[in-house]
C-alpha cells in the first residue's frame, strides 16, 4: 500500500490515529493501534509538518522502504494528515530496551553479549549498505519475543544517512550528545565508525547502569567525549570482566577508524556467569562464558566491512 513515487506518502482522515506523549526531539510522536482485521498491534511514528521538511521525511520513508532484516524494525505503510506525516511501523511487543531489562530483572554479562549480538548484526546489514544509523542509542532499541526468545530490533531512521566513501556529511547535532561520537559533537563528518562508538557507550550504560560521558551540562558532556573523559569505577563495574571492559575500550577511541580493532587478537576467557542488576554480581562457576566471543563473528565481520 506505499504510494511514494513523487508525492511520497498517501493521505489518510486524521481519525485513524491515536497519540501519544512525545519522544526527546519535539518533532515526532508515536503511538499504537491494533488493526482491526488482522488483530496485529502496529506502531505510529507521527512526523509534525511544522518541525520537518517533506524532503527528510521522504528520505527516511525512501530508506526504511529498501530495508529487510530480521534486526530492524520494518516500515509497514505511509500516509499524511493535515498536521503529520506517519509512518506506521511493526510494533515490538516487548517495548523499549531500557524497560525490557528492567522488567526481567537481573542482566547477566552473557545476556548483555546475546543482546549486543543482535545489535552488531543491525549494523553490519546497515554499513554494509553505506548506512549510517548514527541515533543508536536505548531509546531507539526495541525488543520482541519470538519464540520465547528476544530479538533486539533498531529503529527510528531519522537520522540516519547514506555514506559513500568519500563523504564529508556533516550531521547536526540535536538534543542530547550523549550517545554521539567525537567527530560529532566537533561537527567533522560522520562516518559509519560513528556508530560503532554509540555502541560502546550503550554496552558501558548497559553494563554499569551508569553514563560514561553524561555531566551535569551539555558543554560539560561534550568535552568529556572529546576528551574520552571516561572511566570503570569500581562501585558500578566490581565484578565486570576484562573482557567486557576492553570491548568498551575498542570501541570509544577517538580516531574513528581505530575502533576498527585487531580482529586477531582473541577476547579473554570469562570465568564464570556474572549478573550486573545496578553493581549487585551472582556468579555462576558451572558456567565459562567469553563476553566477547560471542559477539566476535557479528564484530569481526561489520569491523572488516568497514575497512
Amino acid at each position: 500500500h506505499f504510494q511514494t513515487g513523487s508525492r511520497g506518502v498517501r493521505r489518510e482522515p486524521e481519525a485513524t490515529k491515536s497519540r501519544s506523549p512525545s519522544d526527546d526531539s519535539g518533532s515526532s510522536e508515536f503511538s499504537s493501534q491494533k488493526l482491526s482485521r488482522s488483530k496485529r498491534t502496529i506502531a505510529a511514528k507521527h512526523v509534525n509538518k511544522k518541525l520537518l521538511r517533506r524532503e527528510q521525511v521522504l528520505q527516511e520513508i525512501r530508506l526504511l522502504q529498501t530495508l529487510d532484516h530480521p534486526n530492524l524494525v520494518k516500515l509497514l505503510d505511509t500516509y499524511e494528515t493535515a498536521n503529520s506525516y506517519v509512518l506506521v511501523l511493526e510494533m515490538a511487543d516487548q517495548g523499549r530496551f531500557l524497560d525490557y531489562i528492567v522488567s526481567w530483572g537481573n542482566l547477566t554479562e552473557e545476556k548483555v553479549a546475546l543482546y549486543l549480538r543482535d545489535i552488531l548484526e543491525a549494523l553490519r546489514y546497515l554499513h554494509r549498505w553505506q548506512i549510517a544509523h548514527l541515533d543508536v542509542k536505548p531509546e531507539n532499541i526495541v525488543v520482541e519475543h519470538v519464540s520465547s526468545q528476544p530479538v533486539i530490533k533498531l529503529t527510528d531512521f531519522g537520522d540516519a544517512a547514506q555514506l559513500n566513501p568519500h563523504s564529508s556529511y556533516i550531521h547536526p547535532l540535536l538534543g542530547s550528545p550523549e550517545f554521539c561520537a567525537p567527530e560529532l559533537v566537533l561537527g567533522q563528518p560522520a562516518s559509519l565508525m560513528s556508530d560503532l562508538w554509540s555502541l560502546g557507550v550503550v554496552t558501558y550504560v548497559l553494563l554499569s547502569g551508569a553514563s560514561p560521558f553524561l555531566d551535569e551540562s551539555l558543554e560539560e558532556t561534550c568535552l568529556n567525549i572529546c576528551h574520552l573523559d571516561f572511566s570503570f569505577p569500581e562501585d558500578y563495574f566490581q565484578g565486570v570482566s576484562p573482557a567486557a571492559r576492553d570491548f568498551v575500550c575498542l570501541l570509544l577511541r577517538g580516531e574513528p577508524e581505530r575502533r576498527r580493532g585487531s580482529r586477531q587478537q582473541g577476547p579473554p576467557v570469562l570465568q564464570g556467569q556474572k549478573e550486573t542488576n545496578h553493581h549487585k554480581q551472582v556468579f555462576r562457576r558451572d558456567i565459562k562464558v567469553t563476553f566477547c566471543a560471542i559477539v566476535c563473528f557479528s564484530s569481526s565481520a561489520l569491523l572488516s566491512s568497514n575497512g
